[in-house]
Parts: structure tokens; C-alpha cells; sequence
């Protein structure tokens, strides 16, 4: 930005900065004089370097003024002097700066780029101190040029919120954007409120056929294909799935990374996939995702038929994001040696943490190489590898072909494929020979390109300047030598990731708006089941919300509404969505079960005991219904049957987990302590990480009446294995100081119990706190617990099941 020091230095360079470049008076000529002296003196320092542009940038004509930016090390630096010359004789342009940085009024940068069409400017930037302007401290400069060559087409991109986990949970932030690099505006938002996932677009050659991934119908196989207008809507017309490829073999679909063909008339994909998903830690590379398994399909428009393509259908390997040569007759794509990992016992199309953690943990690489197939109307044909782009000991993957199909870019790194910090962006001749790593390359994750209609230029991601990607430019030449990066900086929103660049062959004004009229309560009511299952209990109860509002009469919506109000504890809401849910399916057994859950919770044990017996007359065999009638008896102190109860759900299921645990608790009751552990042991056994059986164990071996029931040693080892696991820390913590108690470790058990009680206050338990006092205590005189003084650790809103 510009500065004022005085009148006289400021009125001396406003002269100089006029296309006359003529100083108004003596003084100012002189002033001016001996600033451009101390600068033509002035040798580049290593204390000052220009970030950005970086030296021999080629920008394209009609991109907007780019910001200047540069780092110095001079301390006594307060001001920057920016110096554009020319070749062409007329004069040159300055500027002051007060910031480490330079952005170019429009008319300055209209000007900048005429005088540098097809030639080099040199921009200098000398560092000076207010006090003594006219003496250089620093110095730097470099090279820029303008293309001659325009880009000529808008892009197109999609704007995700980071980190991956939370796009996932709500997919409705993901946006889309159209626009060209010339707007000084950010390009408009066309797509955005989509509460289904969308992924991955491609256009055909002439910009006039869109295809994009979207999980319509609970289906990750859906597939929108629609003709491009200004105003687009994708209803379910425009929808086909790939999981109709041989849909009656069991196995399941993703369909990863489709492309649709130069003409538009074909879809190639990947199909019966299966791929490594993992959320990781941090913004920056928050998933690991590659596909272990997979063969490409086709996709015909004018037959509407799937088939596979011969020559990338062997199911030895994985084939993986293809892509089209210009004129359609050739299809390369990424292969390696299809994965059989043995933690892996399901069909599931992803794979979570627990079946891949050799990729997770670094001990393992996955590598791809591209091969070429002729596509030859979807018969298909030998697989061939791409000399250069495969066997290099590198993962090889997103390859692009050039519009003139004479050059392939791809990226390549160490392992793996998607969001990889080292990927780097090579060039080979499409026929294969030599890759060359390409000089546009910044140094952190470069993917996700795309070429201009007249390939002249390539649009790319990057996470050079920080977590979210951002979208750079580079010219390319006919020999495939490109130059450095240009940052797209008015594509760029500051809490958003901008990916999957592409440049669309069309006006800029081609696209305005792009609607869904697809989307159906069960698309927000999966929303919900996926935000339960991660634990994001108010997520989940938004996306309901919203599911209901499209189906009111829902009643499973209303029954699991109802289950996350009771676990947020607003009981009278939940009780008021259990009612509704018995009003409108007043045969479903599932709508009793809840609404007896939610009265229990309230302390209302005869009338859940009442609900969960309409339910189980409904339904004799329904396992968790008997089980939640269990513990409505034990809590209403009629044992006996509940016992009863009880023991027929495990008849019925042995591997009940919920249902050995509230026999284990009734049993307690009943006196019988020797019988429910055993109880608690078949519980752990069949699930070790169960936090309250855990705790229920350990205290009994704590504190039993029966002195040949205590075990301190044990009870320790099963404290610390629930305070490990991280719940409920508070009373973790308070039995484990039981249980050092009757090992005889009091100093520790005083430790823990000082623990828990923090943890009590913190939360306003002031009760609990007094409890544990009381225990400190005894703890203090070298006693553990006595015989009449128990730890039930179970929490009311631990009571019971459901579904």
C-alpha cells in the first residue's frame, strides 16, 4: 500500500509514478534522482527475497493484479521502494510500500502486463529506512513476463471445509464456484446446501455434458449426468448408479474418481472398489484415501448399459481414476496389485483404522503405475505401462492428457494417492519416454490439475501456503517446459480448501446456478445415522430435525430423535417424539422400546415396564425389548424376574453383551455376587473396552461383602484399563482408589481419590466429591473399603438398551 513520509518524497514519486514520469519541481527531481542512484547502487542482499512472484513467472493476459510479496531480514527496514523497468524505452513505474508487500492499482497492472506482453520486466524491490530514504539497506529482483497466450476458459472448482471429518459430518458446507481468472471478483458460488456428499466432476471436451459423484439414495455408486445450461437442475432423471453394474454379485461399489468422455456419449469409472479411508489428525492431510481394489467401467448414454473395459477389468489388481485421451480412443489409468488385508473380514466398500493400520502407521506403501488401454467403443484391448509414468519406484497416479494428446501430466510420490504432502507434478510424452518433474511445482502437495482448452496452460492444488489448498496457474510450452506457479488469489476463501480444479470450455457466464431436486429425507436421515455413529450427538439431532421436516410422519425419525434427546437428557421432548413416533407407527415395536427407555431415564419404572411389555406382546422374539424389561424390573426391585428376563435374551443371543451386564447388576442385587461376576467376565470377554463392567468388576473385587471375593491386584489392573480408555474419568478414578485400597497401596489410592474429586468439582458434583472425601479417609487410617460400603459405578443414563 502506498505511504506518505512528507509532502516533498511523497510529490516526487506520485511524478515518477505518471506516465510523463516527469518531477514537478527542482526539489522533487533531485529527491527523486538520488532514491533511483541509491537503488541503481543497491546489489541484491541476502537479507531481502521476493516471495512471490518467484523469478520468470509468465502471467497469463487477462488475470488481475497479483500482491507482490517479499521477506526481509534488514531490521532497520521500514519502508520498500518497488521498481518495475521495461524494455520497450518508456520510463518505468514505482511505488512505496509500507508493508512487505505490493499490489498493483488496476490501471498500474493493465499497464505492467501491456509493456511486458512476450518479454521480461524486471521487478526490484530495495528496502529503505524512513529516516534516511535515499540510502539502499536491501535489494532483490526478478523477471516477469505476459503470455501471449490467454487461458480462454472459466474454472470450475469445488470449496471443502476442513479437516475431512467435518465435511463428512456435513456435507451441505461443501460449495461449488465458476469463473474466470480476469473477474476481480471471486468467482460465484453456483452449487452450495447439497446435503448429500458430492465429489469428484468432469466435463466432456466441449463443456456441454457435467458428471459428478453424489451419494443419492443412500447409494455411494449414484452418479449425476446432466447437459450444462446457465440454470441446471439435477433431479433424479439425471441420476444413474454404478452399483448397477453387475448389482446381483454381492459385491458393493464406490465409484471412484469417473470421468466422462471428450464426446459425452461415455462414463468410465472405477467399479466393485474398495478403498483405505481414514480420517487423520490436523488440517493440513486430514485422510488417507487409496483404492486396494477395483476394475473400470463403462457407461453408455445413447444405450444407458454398464459394462467393463476389457484390459483394466483383471481383478489381480486395482484400476483406478481414469482418464480419456483428446479423441476418446484411449483410456489411461493408475494400477497396482489389488490388497487382501487380513484384518479385513466384511465387504464394505471402506475400510476403517482397524483394518489397515500397517498403512496408517507407516510400515507399509501402496504404489500405482499408469498404463494405456485402447478404449475401441468399450471393447477394450491390451494394457500397456506408460514408459516413464510406471516401475520407478514411485506412486504414479492422476494422469491428464494434453488437449493436443501430445503430453501427459501426473503425480507422483512416495506412496499412496490423494492428499499427499510430497506429491509433485511430472510431464511425459503421452506415447511414454523420459518424465520431467515440472518447474511449476511448489513445495508442498501439487495435484488435482487440469489443462486449458488450447493447452496452453495447467490450473493445479496446492498446500504451499498453508492447510487449505489453493488453486496456481502455470503456461506451458509446446515442448512441455512450464514456469513458475501463478496463486489464483481472488479463488480463494480463507476456511475453505479449493480442489478438483477444471477448466470448462464455455463463456464465463455459461453456468449460474446448479439446484438439486434429489434430496429426500432419508438423505438427511443418513446424515444422522453417520453423525451418531461419530459420536456427534447434535449433528446427528440437526440432520433429524431436518429429515422431519421433509417426513413428518416418520416414525423411526422420531424414534432415534427421541433416543439422542434422552441422551442430551431433555427427557420431555424425547417423550414427546416417542409418543409421535407409537402415533405414527403404532405397529412398530422399536417406537414402545423407546418411549419405555425415555420413561425409565425420567424414573417412571412401572410405566416403562408397562411400554416395554406392549412391545414385547408385539414381538415375543424382540431381544432388546426383553433386555430394556429387565432392567425396567430390576429398577423397580422386582428381581426375580427380571432375572428372568434377562437370562431368556441370553438364551436367545449368548453374545449379548448389554444383556450379561444387567444380569451381572440384577445378581448384585439378589446377593449372589460370585454369579454376576462370572456375568461381568462374559461381558468383558465379548467386549474388553466396556467401560461400566470394567468399573462394576473391579469394584466388586474392591469391595465385596465376601472376603474371598476381593482381589486388589485385580481390581487395580481392571481400574487402570477403564481410566485408560478414557471415560468417565471421574469415576474411574474413584474406584482405582478403591481398589488400591484393598491392595494396599493407600498413597496411590489417595492420589486417585484427590483426583476423581477435582474432576467432581469441576463438573459440579459436589455430592460425588463428598462421597469420595469420605472414602479418603478411610484411606488415610490405612483402610480400604468396608464390607457395607460398595461403588456401584453405573450411571442412570447407562441403564438399559436400545436399538
Amino acid at each position: 500500500m502506498a505511504i506518505v513520509f512528507g509532502v516533498t518524497l511523497a510529490a516526487g514519486l506520485y511524478a515518477l509514478s505518471r506516465r510523463d514520469a516527469q518531477p514537478r519541481t527542482p526539489s522533487e527531481a533531485a529527491l527523486t534522482a538520488a532514491i533511483l542512484a541509491a537503488h541503481r547502487a543497491a546489489q541484491p542482499s541476502a537479507t531481502l527475497r521476493i516471495l512471490y512472484p518467484l523469478d520468470e513467472t509468465v502471467f497469463p493476459p487477462e488475470i488481475v493484479a497479483p500482491t507482490f510479496r517479499w521477506q526481509d531480514g534488514q531490521a532497520e527496514a521500514d519502508a520498500w521502494l518497488v521498481l518495475v523497468q521495461f524494455q520497450d524505452g518508456k520510463g518505468q513505474l514505482t511505488a512505496l510500500a509500507s508493508e512487505t508487500q505490493w499490489r498493483p492499482p488496476s490501471e498500474q497492472w493493465e499497464a505492467i502486463k501491456r509493456r511486458s506482453l512476450g518479454t521480461e520486466a524486471t521487478v526490484s524491490v530495495m528496502g529503505v529506512n524512513r529516516a534516511a530514504p535515499t540510502k539502499a539497506l536491501s535489494a532483490a529482483r526478478i523477471r516477469i513476463s505476459t503470455s501471449k497466450d490467454e487461458v480462454g476458459a472459466p474454472l470450475f472448482y469445488r470449496e471443502v471445509n476442513l479437516p475431512f471429518l467435518d465435511a463428512v459430518k456435513d456435507p451441505s458446507k461443501i460449495r461449488w464456484r465458476f469463473g474466470h481468472i480476469g473477474s476481480e471478483q471471486q468467482p460465484p458460488i453456483v452449487l452450495q446446501g447439497l446435503p448429500v456428499c458430492g465429489n469428484c466432476h468432469s466435463f466432456a471436451a466441449n463443456g456441454r455434458t457435467l458428471g459428478m459423484d453424489v451419494d443419492y439414495a443412500n447409494d455411494k455408486g449414484a452418479y449425476a449426468i446432466t447437459p450444462v445450461s446457465e440454470e441446471m437442475v439435477l433431479d433424479k432423471s439425471k441420476i444413474i448408479t454404478w452399483s448397477d453394474y453387475k448389482r446381483g454379485d454381492g459385491e458393493l461399489t464406490f465409484g471412484l474418481l469417473s470421468q466422462v468422455s471428450p464426446s459425452g456419449q461415455y462414463v468410465v469409472s472405477t467399479v466393485k472398489d474398495r478403498s483405505v479411508s481414514v480420517p487423520t489428525p490436523g488440517l493440513e492431510f486430514s485422510q488417507l484415501f487409496f483404492p486396494v481394489k477395483g476394475i473400470i467401467g463403462v457407461y453408455c448414454r445413447q444405450t444407458s448399459a454398464f459394462s467393463v473395459l476389457p484390459g483394466a477389468d483383471d481383478k489381480e489388481f486395482v484400476q483406478s481414476n481414469p482418464t480419456w485421451s483428446p479423441d476418446g480412443e484411449h483410456v489411461v489409468f493408475a494400477r497396482s496389485r489389488a490388497l487382501t488385508l487380513p484384518n479385513v473380514t466384511h465387504s464394505n466398500v471402506l475400510l476403517n483404522p482397524e483394518e489397515c493400520p500397517e498403512f496408517i502407521q507407516g510400515k507399509r506403501t501402496f504404489l500405482f503405475d499408469l498404463y494405456r488401454v485402447p478404449f475401441n467403443e468399450g471393447k477394450g484391448g491390451k494394457a500397456e505401462p506408460i514408459e516413464g509414468a510406471s516401475h520407478n519406484g514411485m506412486s504414479n497416479y492422476f494422469p491428464k492428457y494434453s488437449p493436443d494428446g501430445k503430453w501427459i501430466v501426473f503425480c507422483k510420490a512416495k506412496s499412496f494417492m490423494l492428499l499427499q504432502p510430497d506429491s509433485e507434478l511430472y510431464i511425459v510424452p503421452a506415447a511414454g519416454g523420459v518424465a520431467r518433474r515440472m518447474r511449476c511445482n511448489t513445495p508442498r502437495m501439487n495435484s488435482w490439475h487440469s489443462w486449458s482448452p488450447n493447452g496452453k496452460w495447467l490450473v493445479f492444488s496446492s498446500k504451499a501456503n498453508g492447510p487449505c489448498t489453493q488453486l496456481f496457474l502455470a503456461h506451458v510450452d509446446a515442448e512441455g517446459e512450464s514456469t513458475p506457479p501463478v496463486r489464483l488469489e481472488h479463488f480463494v476463501s480463507p476456511d475453505r480448501a479449493a480442489n478438483i480444479p477444471e477448466f470448462v470450455n464455455l463463456s464465463p457466464d455459461a453456468i449460474r446456478a446448479i439446484r438439486e431436486q434429489f434430496v429426500e429425507a432419508r438423505h438427511f436421515a443418513r446424515a444422522g445415522d453417520l453423525r451418531s455413529r461419530l459420536r456427534d450427538n447434535d449433528g446427528a439431532m440437526a440432520a433429524y430435525r431436518e429429515a422431519l421436516r421433509l417426513s413428518p410422519t416418520d416414525a423411526r425419525l422420531h424414534t432415534v430423535l427421541a433416543l439422542h434427546l434422552a441422551k442430551r437428557g431433555e427427557l420431555k421432548e424425547a417423550e414427546d417424539h416417542a409418543a409421535k413416533a407409537i402415533e405414527c407407527g403404532p405397529n412398530d415395536v422399536r417406537s414402545r422400546l423407546t418411549m419405555g427407555h425415555v420413561l425409565l431415564l425420567q424414573g417412571r419404572a412401572e410405566d416403562a415396564i408397562t411400554r416395554f411389555r406392549e412391545a414385547l406382546r408385539m414381538d415375543p422374539q424382540h431381544n432388546w425389548t426383553r433386555l430394556n424389561l429387565g432392567v425396567a424390573l430390576s429398577t423397580a426391585g422386582q428381581l426375580a424376574e427380571a432375572a428372568d428376563q434377562l437370562s431368556e435374551a441370553i438364551r436367545v443371543n449368548p453374545r449379548s453383551v448389554a444383556a450379561h451386564f444387567e444380569l451381572g447388576r440384577v445378581l448384585v442385587k439378589q446377593g449372589k455376587a460370585d454369579a454376576a461376576i462370572v456375568e461381568y467376565r462374559r461381558a468383558l470377554d465379548l467386549d474388553p473396552k466396556l467401560v461400566k463392567a470394567l468399573l462394576s468388576l473391579a469394584a466388586m473385587r474392591a469391595t465385596a461383602s465376601d472376603p474371598t471375593l476381593r482381589n486388589g491386584p485385580e481390581a487395580v489392573e481392571l481400574a487402570l484399563r477403564a481410566c485408560q480408555l478414557g471415560q468417565d474419568r471421574m469415576k474411574a478414578l474413584d474406584v482405582l482408589g478403591a481398589a488400591y485400597a484393598e491392595a494396599r497401596q493407600f498413597p496411590e489410592a489417595i492420589l486417585a481419590a484427590q483426583k476423581a474429586i477435582q474432576l467432581a468439582e469441576d463438573a459440579g458434583d459436589h455430592e460425588s466429591a463428598r462421597a469420595i472425601r469420605a472414602r479418603i479417609e478411610l484411606y488415610q487410617r490405612a483402610q480400604p473399603i468396608p464390607a457395607d460400603g460398595f461403588l456401584d459405578p453405573v450411571r442412570r443414563e447407562d441403564l438399559g438398551g436400545h436399538e
